[in-house]
C-alpha cells in the first residue's frame, strides 16, 4: 500500500467543483480545522473549488472565524444542509441573504443519514420533526426562498405519519482522528468524541467518493492496536497532519486528559454557581431529576443543572448524557460543550440519537428562547438570526419528560433572591412568552396529544403543558401573578390555584437535594388531581417491609378517596419499588381491596424493562398485567377510564 500522508494543499486539491462535502465536528471537537482552512486558502487563491454542497450535522464553529466559517465565501458553497447554524454566522449570512440554497434539518437525522447512505438506503424514516418547521406542511426545513428541492417528505405507513429524509451521495468526507499510520488507519485516543467519522467515511466510500482525514501524528504501518482503530485504512484515501493550532481538542481547551478519559478529575473542587436567576432555574429543574434515570442537558441555561447536581452531590443518582455521544459523568460547558468529565462511555453520535429517538431519555432539560400559548417553543430562528435546531428536535420530541429552562424575559433582567423570596429589580426588555412563536422547533400540541410531560421553568414561575395550552402551576414567593407574570406575556395562561415554588430555591445554602430525592416524605407520595379525576401514587424507591407499611398505604389512599364519593383512576409509579416477600400477599390483597372500593382503573408504570417484566410476579398478579414504561402512557391509560363521577375537564398534571 502506498503512503497516504499528503499536505493540506494536496488534499484540498482533490475537491472538485460541485462536490457534496460532509464535514465532521461538534463545535470545535473533532472539527478538521486544517482541512477547512486549506479549502478556504485554495478558493481565495484560485476561485476553486466552486458550488460545493456542504453537509454537517452538529454546529462546527466558534461563532466567529473558525470551523465552517472558513467556507463562508460567495461562490465556494452553493447549497448547505446542516443541523445547527448558530456557530457559523458567515455561512448563515449567505443563507439568510438567499445567496445559497439552505436547509436546517435535525442534527440526529443528518447523523443517521450518513449511516443509511453508507448502507445504500434511499433515506431515513423518522417521526422526528413532525409538527415542527421541518415538517413539509410547515416548510420542510428550507431556510430561504431560493431553496426549492424537497429533502423531507411526509409519508403514511400503516396509518401513521412519518417523515422521510432523502439520501444523497457524499463525494468527499472530511474526518478527524488522533493518529494515522501510513496505510491510513485512524485512531482517536486523544479526541473528546468519536462523532460520525466511521459512518461518514463509509458513506463517502460507498458513494464513490473520497475520505480525507486530519490527524495530529503519524505511526508506522501495522503498529496501531487494531482495537483502537476507529476508521480502517481501507476507507481512507489520504491523511493530513495538522498544525497544532489547527488541531485543538476543543475550541475552549487545547488539550485536557480528562476529556480524552485518560484520568478522572475531582469534581468537588468545582465552584458552585452564584445565587442568581440561572441558579434558581437550574435548582427548580434539578427537583425533577429522576433517580436512576438517563438525562440529556442542553447547552446554555440547562448547563447549570449539572453544576447544581454536582454542588448537591447527586451526580451518582442518575446518568447524564450529551447528544454527540458521551454517557455518564458531567458534561462540560461553553466552547467545551460536547466533552465531559469522568464519563463512563463514548459512543458514536448516530448511535446516541438512535437511543434518544427510541425514547431512551427519562428526562431532557433544554433551553427556551420563545414560547407561545400552545406550548410551542422556538430556539432555531429569530428574524435575521439563524440559530438552527441542532439536536433539539430529536431530544425534545422523544424524552419522557421535557423541561424547558429559561428566564421569563430577556435583555437586562435583574432579580434578587433573599429570605426564600424573589424580587424583580429590573424587567427584561424582550418578552419570551408570545401569542405565536416565529418558528416551531418543539410542537406543543403534538406533545400534549401524546401525553408527554412538559414543564416550562423560569426564575419566577413554572408552567405545565396541557391539551388546552400552558397552565401556570407554580409562582415564586414574592412574585405577583398579574403584575410580574401575566402583564409580561402575549397571552393569558390557564391559572388554577398555582402553588408556591419551594423557598429553598431562593436561599444561598444548598437545598438538600440528595435527601429530597432519596427520601421522599410519605405524605408527598399520594396526590389526587381533581382536574383529571386521577390519583397519583408515587412509590418510586419505596420499600414495603412490614404489614404496618401496607396498612399505612391503605390508610393514606382511603383518606384521599373515601370523601370523594366516586371512583377515580389510579396511576402508580413503581420505579425502584421494593417489596419484602413476607408481606407480598398482604400487599397484593390490599391493592385488590383498594381497586374494588376506590379505583375505576389502575395503571402502573416503571421505566426499567427488567422491573416491568418482574413487577406482576412481585405484586402477585397475572403475568399479563399491563405495566407501562412512562408516566405519560400510564396517565393516558387512566384518562381513558375516567372517574365514575369526574370533575369538569381542565388541564391535566
Amino acid at each position: 500500500m502506498r503512503n497516504k500522508i499528503v499536505s493540506a494543499a494536496e488534499a484540498a486539491a482533490l475537491v472538485r467543483d460541485g462536490d457534496v462535502v460532509a464535514t465532521s465536528g461538534f463545535v470545535g471537537i473533532g472539527t478538521p480545522e486544517e482541512l477547512l482552512l486549506a479549502l478556504e486558502q485554495r478558493f481565495t487563491a484560485s476561485q476553486a473549488p466552486r458550488d460545493l454542497t456542504l453537509v454537517f450535522a452538529a454546529g462546527q464553529g466558534d461563532g466567529g472565524e473558525r470551523g465552517l466559517n472558513h467556507l463562508g465565501h460567495p461562490g465556494l458553497v452553493r447549497r448547505a444542509i446542516g443541523g445547527h447554524w448558530g456557530l457559523i454566522p458567515k455561512v448563515g449570512k449567505m443563507a439568510l441573504a438567499d445567496q445559497i440554497e439552505a436547509y436546517n434539518l435535525p442534527q440526529g437525522c443528518i447523523s443517521q443519514l450518513y449511516r443509511d447512505i453508507a448502507a445504500g438506503k434511499p433515506g431515513t424514516f423518522s417521526k422526528v420533526g413532525l409538527g415542527t418547521f421541518v415538517d413539509p406542511r410547515l416548510g420542510g426545513g428550507k431556510i430561504n426562498a431560493c431553496t426549492q428541492e424537497d429533502l423531507v417528505r411526509l409519508m403514511d405507513i400503516d396509518g401513521e405519519e412519518w417523515l422521510f429524509y432523502k439520501a444523497f451521495g457524499i463525494d468527499v468526507a472530511l474526518v478527524r482522528g488522533t493518529t494515522a499510520d501510513t496505510h491510513g488507519n485512524i485512531t482517536m485516543e486523544r479526541e473528546a468524541l468519536t462523532l460520525d467519522n466511521l459512518a461518514m467515511a463509509m458513506a463517502a466510500r460507498n458513494s464513490g467518493g473520497i475520505v480525507i482525514a486530519q490527524v495530529e501524528r503519524v505511526a508506522q504501518a501495522g503498529s496501531l492496536n487494531p482495537r483502537q482503530v476507529c476508521i480502517p485504512g481501507t476507507l481512507v484515501d489520504c491523511v493530513v497532519v495538522a498544525q497544532p493550532d489547527n488541531h485543538l481538542q476543543t475550541y475552549g481547551t487545547r488539550y485536557s486528559a480528562a476529556f480524552s478519559s485518560e484520568l478522572q478529575v475531582p469534581l468537588d473542587t468545582l465552584a458552585p454557581l452564584p445565587l442568581d436567576e440561572r441558579k434558581i432555574i437550574a435548582r427548580r429543574c434539578a427537583l425533577e431529576l429522576p433517580l436512576d434515570g438517563v438525562l440529556n442537558l442542553g447547552i446554555g441555561m440547562p448547563e447549570g443543572v449539572s453544576a447544581v447536581a454536582n454542588e448537591e452531590r447527586v451526580l451518582d443518582l442518575f446518568t447524564l448524557t450529551a447528544e454527540p455521544g458521551i454517557v455518564g459523568g458531567m458534561p462540560a460547558g461553553g466552547l467545551d460543550f460536547g466533552a465531559g468529565f469522568n464519563v463512563e462511555a463514548v459512543i458514536d453520535q448516530n448511535q446516541q440519537f438512535d437511543f434518544y429517538d427510541g425514547g431512551g431519555l427519562d428526562l431532557a432539560c433544554l433551553g427556551m428562547a420563545e414560547c407561545d400559548a400552545a406550548g410551542n417553543v422556538n430556539v432555531s430562528r429569530f428574524g435575521p438570526k439563524l440559530a438552527g435546531a441542532g439536536g433539539f428536535i430529536n431530544i425534545s420530541q422523544n424524552a419522557r419528560t421535557v423541561l424547558f429552562a429559561g428566564t421569563f424575559t430577556a435583555g437586562g433582567l435583574k432579580v434578587a433572591a433573599a429570605d426564600g423570596q424573589l424580587r424583580i429589580l429590573q424587567e427584561g426588555r424582550s418578552r419570551k412568552f408570545l401569542p405565536q412563536v416565529e418558528q416551531i422547533t418543539f410542537a406543543g400540541q403534538r406533545a400534549a396529544q401524546q401525553g408527554q410531560r412538559v414543564l416550562y421553568v423560569t426564575e419566577r414561575c413554572v408552567f405545565e403543558l396541557s391539551p388546552q395550552g400552558l397552565r401556570l402551576t407554580e409562582v415564586a414567593p414574592g412574585v405577583d401573578i398579574e403584575r410580574d407574570i401575566v402583564a409580561h406575556m402575549g397571552f393569558r395562561p390557564l391559572i388554577e390555584q398555582p402553588r408556591l415554588m419551594d423557598a429553598a430555591l431562593f436561599r444561598p445554602e444548598p437545598m438538600g437535594l440528595r435527601e429530597r430525592l432519596l427520601n421522599m416524605g410519605f405524605e408527598a407520595r399520594f396526590r389526587y388531581d381533581a382536574t383529571q379525576g386521577l390519583l397519583f401514587l408515587n412509590f418510586q424507591h419505596l420499600s414495603v417491609r412490614t404489614t404496618a407499611d401496607v396498612e399505612r398505604i391503605r390508610s393514606a389512599v382511603t383518606a384521599l378517596c373515601a370523601p370523594l364519593g366516586h371512583k377515580v383512576g389510579a396511576v402508580i409509579n413503581y420505579d425502584g419499588f421494593k417489596l419484602d416477600e413476607q408481606v407480598a400477599e398482604a400487599y397484593a390483597q390490599m391493592g385488590i381491596d383498594l381497586e374494588q372500593r376506590f379505583y375505576s382503573s389502575a395503571s402502573r408504570y416503571a421505566s426499567k424493562p427488567f422491573q416491568r417484566l418482574t413487577l406482576p410476579a412481585l405484586l402477585h398478579r397475572d403475568a399479563q398485567l399491563p405495566v407501562y414504561d412512562s408516566l405519560a402512557k400510564a396517565r393516558l391509560a387512566g384518562l381513558n377510564h375516567p372517574a365514575s363521577d369526574p370533575a369538569p375537564e381542565t388541564a391535566p398534571r
